[in-house]
């Protein structure tokens, strides 16, 4: 298979509602997409959503790398466009990402292949702040058939530790919990934090300290396994080395990755398996994607992941660039049968603030 035409563009996709987290509100999803055309005409698509303060590869800096280097993938074949992305992935793996899962859509990837069609499980979010408006959005999520929320946490470890046990016995029993810190605190208010907590009904903490804290990261760790609540990481986490660093220092039970990090689909496949068979539980799943990110990552949880999906992003944005969204049915993202993402071209031109395009 060799590359005809690479096209990339730069969407701004407004969300609903804001998307609260730690280091704050999101607005706007700031979305990269890529279009990889093959010599026999067909194409397929990546994407990724640089955040910025999660990472420090900032939407700029990403748009910069995809506008300035895909052209020079033109006329190549897959593999050689592949290798040549991996030089990157360390400096930049959402851009990376972005046009390799284009290549590897455009290749048949063997995890896009849903057979028959499949569900997957997904956890929501818990936007609310306060006790009357949580607890009614805790029921509509209930009624929806979700059994597992996420409740954003990181702000203040002395309002948040009361926030959680006022869901706790909301939830009474009806579904699990994780909380999320986005390293919103210290290591002392994250102790803090974790001592204050029942563990009733938490399936885990996720990153409570700054992603290169790994001190703190140890610390926050024995706490939780003196308070019977595991730990996630998932800012810490890039790749291979800190996969296994979080292992040798027992500072998490769970990783959480996100496909956007990884490189493209193959890589995600395999550290989430190096994950298993290092003694934690991976976790999948983006809520800062759209449409084209949100599938791939659920075709590859049907296949590696055993636990509710963080792949909900493509709910959050008020209009999918897509001619045929990607859909939810219930607690599951749905996965038809025969199912492939096509933007819609009105749609991409009037949500793209940037584009580039190549040929051979």
């Amino acid at each position: 298979m060799r590359i005809d035409r690479i096209a990339v563009h730069r969407l701004r996709l407004p969300l609903v509602i804001p998307y609260k987290l730690a280091f704050g509100p999101v607005e706007a999803f700031d979305t990269m997409l890529v279009a990889v055309t093959g010599e026999d005409g067909r194409t397929g698509w990546g994407e990724a959503t640089p955040l910025a303060g999660y990472t420090e590869e900032v939407p700029d800096v990403a748009w910069r790398f995809l506008s300035e280097e895909t052209g020079r993938l033109a006329g190549a074949t897959a593999e050689e466009a592949k290798a040549e992305l991996g030089r990157h992935v360390h400096e930049h793996p959402f851009g990376v990402t972005a046009a390799v899962t284009a290549i590897e859509m455009l290749e048949g990837h063997p995890l896009l292949d849903h057979g028959e069609g499949r569900r997957v499980p997904l956890l929501a979010i818990i936007n609310a702040m306060e006790p009357a408006a949580i607890r009614a959005e805790v029921e509509a999520r209930l009624a929806d058939g979700y059994r597992t929320l996420k409740v954003k946490v990181g702000f203040d470890p002395d309002r948040d530790a009361p926030r959680v046990a006022g869901i706790q016995a909301m939830l009474d029993g009806r579904a699990t919990i994780r909380l999320d810190g986005n390293q919103g605190y210290d290591r002392g208010g994250a102790v803090r934090f974790l001592k204050a907590l029942d563990p009733t009904a938490i399936e885990l903490v996720e990153q409570l300290c700054p992603a290169g804290d790994w001190d703190a990261a140890v610390a926050v760790a024995e706490t939780g396994r003196g308070q019977g609540i595991p730990i996630m990481l998932d800012e810490s986490i890039y790749g291979l080395e800190d996969i296994e660093r979080a292992a040798e220092l027992r500072a998490a039970t769970h990783i959480k990755l996100k496909l956007m990090k990884c490189g493209g689909l193959t890589a995600c496949a395999d550290l989430l398996e190096r994950i298993r068979a290092l003694g934690m539980e991976p976790v999948l799943g983006n809520g800062v994607a759209a449409d084209i990110g949100c599938w791939m990552e659920a075709c590859v949880a049907h296949r590696h992941i055993r636990n509710a999906g963080e792949m909900n992003g493509f709910l959050k944005p008020r209009e999918s660039v897509l001619a045929d969204p990607l859909t939810r049915q219930g607690p599951d993202v749905a996965l038809p049968k025969g199912w492939t993402p096509q933007p819609d071209p009105a749609r991409l031109e009037r949500l793209s603030v940037a584009a580039a395009a190549f040929g051979r």
